[in-house]
């Protein structure tokens, strides 16, 4: 792996490469506090964006003495390979196993959460199904195990039989103004160059609904503390998604936030609004976290 580091407004920052999926270039960043963090959020992010868009996340809660380290997935951000395509699920999740041992590394004693959007929530949860002894415990915002209007079947087995004999055509076009209700966040979206405007692939989407089955059928077995952070008016995935998430998880220590009116990307909410999410997260990794002597 490597990095760069620059101090800005007192925050460490770091960037840097490593070797990911079938050998292609990984890119990943991370901010730390002044002094030994009290935990460090593993970030997870979401489809067709990347690791720089939870610049709100950093501004929050590196202040409160929490690092923050995010990587962008094979075909997004700045990392390598074909955009929104993956040839299987294990393309993102080897990749987070990589990273997580060298953020365990630079952080050998520090608790390690694992955030994750959308479907970085889907990514994470089938992450955790092997490896959630390594966390002490996630959240997960508006994981992405059920779409809002979820495709029909029939739609689903053309996706299965495209995926094959066509993988990289495009089949899904996301929708930018439901991500927040704050105009200028979806601006922001829109006009960033690392978001990738196009469809998601053929290859890509059904491999996700098979991640999302798999995980749906397997999540009793996910028994670490969780919080799931939900937009109540969320039109990419489906808010029911998330609370029967949160019913299966085997977890005696769960938590759901459903946030009325709030969209898709509730960090990236208005100010106010996503301040409330921000300080529920504050208040549940506080109690959470074990008190450094």
């Amino acid at each position: 792996m490597t990095s760069i580091e620059t101090m800005r407004e007192g925050i460490s920052y770091k960037e840097g490469f490593f070797k990911g999926a079938r050998g292609t270039k990984t890119y990943h960043q991370c901010w730390l506090p002044e002094g030994e963090p009290k935990a460090v959020l593993f970030i997870v992010h979401g489809l067709a964006e990347h690791s720089g868009r939870y610049m709100h996340v950093v501004n929050h809660f590196v202040p409160l003495g929490y690092a923050v380290y995010g990587h962008d997935y094979l075909g997004h951000g700045k990392s390598e390979g074909t955009r929104v395509f993956v040839e299987q699920f294990e393309d993102y999740t080897e990749p987070l196993k990589t990273y997580f041992d060298r953020v365990r590394e630079c952080q050998p004693s520090c608790p390690i959460f694992l955030v994750g959007h959308s479907m970085g929530g889907l990514i994470g949860a089938r992450y955790l199904l092997d490896h959630q002894s390594d966390f002490a415990g996630a959240i997960l915002s508006g994981p992405g195990l059920r779409m809002a209007n979820q495709p029909s079947k029939f739609f689903i087995f053309l996706v299965n039989i495209v995926s094959v004999l066509m993988p990289k055509l495009g089949v899904k076009q996301l929708e930018s103004d439901v991500m927040s209700t704050d105009p200028n966040e979806v601006e922001k979206y829109v006009l960033d160059p690392l978001v990738y405007p196009g469809k998601v692939t053929a290859r890509l989407g059904a491999e996700m609904n098979k991640a999302s089955i798999y995980v749906q059928a397997k999540a009793s077995q996910i028994t670490l503390p969780l919080l799931i952070v939900q937009g109540g008016a969320d039109a990419t995935v489906d808010p029911v998604g998330s609370q029967l998430l949160h019913d299966t998880v085997g977890s005696s220590d769960k938590t759901i936030k459903v946030y009325e009116g709030y969209y898709h990307e509730v960090f990236n909410e208005p100010e106010l609004r996503r301040n409330q999410v921000f300080n529920d997260m504050q208040d549940w990794l506080e109690s959470h976290t074990p008190l450094k002597s």
